[in-house]
Parts: C-alpha cells; structure tokens; sequence
C-alpha cells in the first residue's frame, strides 16, 4: 500500500528538471545539423548495439486541438496534404533502407502523433505493406499505434488488427465528459467497451489505455472513479502521465488556466490514490506512471532489473531498438546520438521530395554522455543502479563512470535522511517514496542539469 508523501517533501522536490525520456533532453539538441551528418549517424549505426531496429513514424494530423497537447501535433482536415505527406513518408523509407545493414531486424514498430488514426486505413496500409516489403523481422515483433478514441470505429480496428497490429494504445485521458469538453477533446466515437471488447475478441492484441491527471475539472476523487472504470477493462497497460504545464512552450495551454489548475499537492494525491487501485488490482509500477499486469513482459523486465525505455516508451530487450524515426519532428535515436526532423509539414515533404533528409536537429553523445545516459536510464527504468554490475556491461571501470557523471556520494545524504534512497557499498536503491521523486534523483547523475536556458517541466 502506497504510504502519503509528505507535504514538505513536495514543496522540497517539485522542481523544474528533465523528464528524461532522452539524454540528454531534446532541449539539448542543436540546429546546425543537416541530412550528411544525419546519414553518416546511420552508417554508424550498423557498427552499433543493439542491432534491431525500431520503426517509428509520427502522424502529425489532428482534427481538433486538445488544450492541454504538449505533442507536436498539426490541426488539419485536409486529405489532400495527408496523401502528399503519405507519399513524402513512403519516400523517406526508401531513401532510409540502403543506408541500413540488410541483416538488421525490425523488432518494434510504433505509430505515434498527433492522431495517426486520423489518417485513411488505406495510407495505414500503403505504409505498412511498404515496411514489410523493405524489411526483415524478429519473431513476433512488436506493432503499435496510438488512437484517439474519437476517431476510431470498428470497422478501422479490425482493418489494423488484419494488419498484424497486436499492441492498441486508446488514449482516453478521463472519463468524466465535463474534463473532456474543458480540454477540447472529443470523447469517444463509440463505447471504449465495444474497441476493448473486439480487440480481445481477435486474441492478437494488447490493450493499453492512457490518461492524464492534473487536468482542470479533476479531483482526486472523479480521476479515482476515472482509473476504477478503467480497471473494469482489465488492459494488458495502464498510464497516468502528469500534465505539464508549460503555457511559454504551448500558447494552447494558456487556456486551461481559466478554469483553474489543481495545485502540486492535488496532483500528488490524485496520482497515489490512482495508485493505490492500480496496484490492488494486481498491476506492478513500472517507471513513474506506467503500470502493466504482473504477467506482462514489462513487469517481468523489471522484476529482473532488465527494463529498458526509448521516446516511445518502456520496452524489454527483445524489442528494444535503435530507433529509426520517420516523418515530422520524429527522434531518431542511435547508440551515439539523436536525430530530429523538421516540425513543418510543407518543409518535410520538400525535403524528401527533393531526395533530403528532413533532419535539423540533433546531438552526438561524448563518450562520457553514453555513461550518463546508462546510469540515468537504470535508475529511471529500473530504481536500481549496481556498479559492479554496470561496469560489467559497459566495459569501463567504476571510477570512469563516478568521474563521467561527477557523481559525489554526498549528495545522495539528504536523499537519505528524506527515505527517497537506500545505498549499500555497491549500490543505491530508490525506495517506494523515492520512486515519487525518481526524476530529482536522476538529475543527480546529470553534470548538464544546472545549464541555464533550458526549459523543463515541475517533478509534480
């Protein structure tokens, strides 16, 4: 049972620091970055571990804004421009496949947006038969899409579910229709229960079911009814991802604040209680918000400290990639560094159309950057660093990966009288508490946290 944080360690620790999805964050990425460098971080890639590729593409399209969107997303209608941009995508995996070793495997494909099913199941397939045309694959890899609800019926499940599809992530965000009109969201275009019922029906797919709390509206008790009906489905994954507020970055956001925002310590609450259901329904915690059956290969993962993340979420090392990204502001992410395509729509099909890369931003880790992001991704993934074992894996001692990340034993001290960390001689620990604050403990690995400049959402 999840114990009640208390209030002085909220207002001690709800500070502005990475997510770290990425390290360093994509807010790090620098624009003088162009399609020869990103070809040559391809090449490289093939001499790289792991050698499975993971496919992403972005779907940019939105029908509508949703108020609280901190994706980037672009608001458009227009089936014309989606075709142009379908083609433009087909384009840039033609352009992508010579560049990558044949003897690379897809192990994870991840359609993310915007609303890729926003887009015609008729360019869905375009794509997919492209993909399986051009590419080999592991045993039973790994194809998701994110749906809006909104926009989904039974007729576009099942045509996605004869396309292999085995993983559906229905982004819901909350039940009450009083949140969703405030967010400007659309609520779903049929019962979730008829979507969830087809898709265990087809005994292919998993089901996840994502929400979002810090929401006007909310309260601890409507997000609690919210997660109890959500648990009635029994989905393979459930999320709670906290809204960032971040009005600066977003303009949209801006608007949310005219019906009010719960406070840092409503969020908190709102988040334990959710979790405290989750969990006697028999789901592990996996990261901070993520939560999967005990059963589920997530679960199993961390169970045996194995877990590992990419931009598109928690994965195991079966499907774990480098990840190759395609379409706009998509992140490619390689063994030594990050890619990043155009956020416009117009400039991204006149790239590729004119045999470019849309690549103008991006990042190459030092050596030293890769030890960082190793011990990050442990602790954020796992809760668990073991030195021994970690110098191990990377072939370096232990001194080489204190001196990389600038760690001092003495900052842990105050994470230690808080019980956010337990440290043995070989290794520290995030306990039960900590896991609320795993970001700040996190940032004490980053020697590049303290540059100024960069914009970042609160722990809570």
């Amino acid at each position: 049972m999840i114990m009640n944080i208390p209030e002085n360690l909220i207002e001690k620790y709800n500070k502005p620091l990475p997510r770290y999805t990425s390290y360093p964050p994509a807010n790090f990425f620098g624009s003088d970055f162009d399609d020869a460098r990103f070809r040559a971080m391809i090449a490289e890639s093939n001499s790289q571990q792991p050698q499975n590729i993971s496919l992403y593409f972005h779907i940019p399209f939105c029908p509508q804004l949703c108020y609280y969107c901190g994706c980037n997303s672009f608001i458009s209608n227009d089936n014309a421009l989606k075709t142009k941009y379908i083609n433009a995508l087909k384009s840039e995996i033609r352009m992508m496949r010579p560049l990558l070793n044949r003897s690379r495997k897809v192990s994870q494909i991840h359609w993310g947006g915007g609303t890729p099913n926003a887009l015609s199941i008729h360019h869905v397939e375009e794509v997919m038969e492209l993909v399986s045309e051009f590419f080999s694959f592991v045993d039973n890899p790994e194809i998701a899409m994110e749906c809006a609800p909104a926009y989904l019926d039974s007729e576009y499940l099942e045509q996605l579910l004869a396309m292999k599809f085995n993983r559906i992530s229905l982004g819901i965000q909350d039940f009450s229709p009083q949140v969703l009109k405030t967010v400007n969201r659309e609520p779903s275009k049929i019962p979730i229960s008829v979507l969830i019922g087809q898709i265990r029906e087809s005994a292919q797919a998993k089901i996840n079911l994502d929400f979002i709390y810090g929401l006007p509206k909310q309260t601890t008790v409507s997000f609690a009814q919210t997660i109890a009906q959500a648990l009635q489905f029994q989905p393979d994954r459930l999320v709670t991802f906290s809204y960032a507020h971040l009005p600066g970055v977003k303009k949209s956001q801006a608007l949310l604040e005219k019906s009010g925002l719960p406070t840092p310590s409503e969020k908190l609450e709102m988040f334990t209680s959710a979790r405290r259901l989750i969990e006697a329904a028999g789901y592990a915690a996996i990261g901070l918000d993520h939560f999967a059956k005990k059963t589920d290969e997530l679960a199993i993962a961390l169970h045996n400290k194995q877990l590992h993340r990419n931009f598109q979420g928690y994965c195991t090392r079966e499907t774990t990639g480098q990840v190759v990204a395609l379409g706009t502001t998509a992140i490619s992410q390689f063994e030594n560094g990050y890619a990043q395509n155009t956020k416009d729509v117009e400039h991204y099909i006149e790239a590729i159309s004119n045999g470019r890369f849309a690549a103008e931003r991006g990042y190459r880790l030092s050596g030293e950057q890769q030890i960082i992001r190793r011990v990050i991704q442990e602790i954020m993934c796992n809760r668990f660093v073991a030195w021994p074992q970690l110098s191990t894996d990377m072939g370096i001692s232990v001194e080489e990966i204190m001196q990389a990340t600038k760690f001092e034993k003495s900052s842990l001290d105050e994470f230690i009288s808080d019980n956010l960390v337990e440290v043995g001689e070989n290794y520290i620990s995030v306990t039960e508490t900590g896991s609320f604050f795993i970001r700040n403990i996190a940032a004490l690995f980053d020697p590049a946290v303290k540059k100024v400049g960069k914009v970042f959402s609160k722990t809570i």
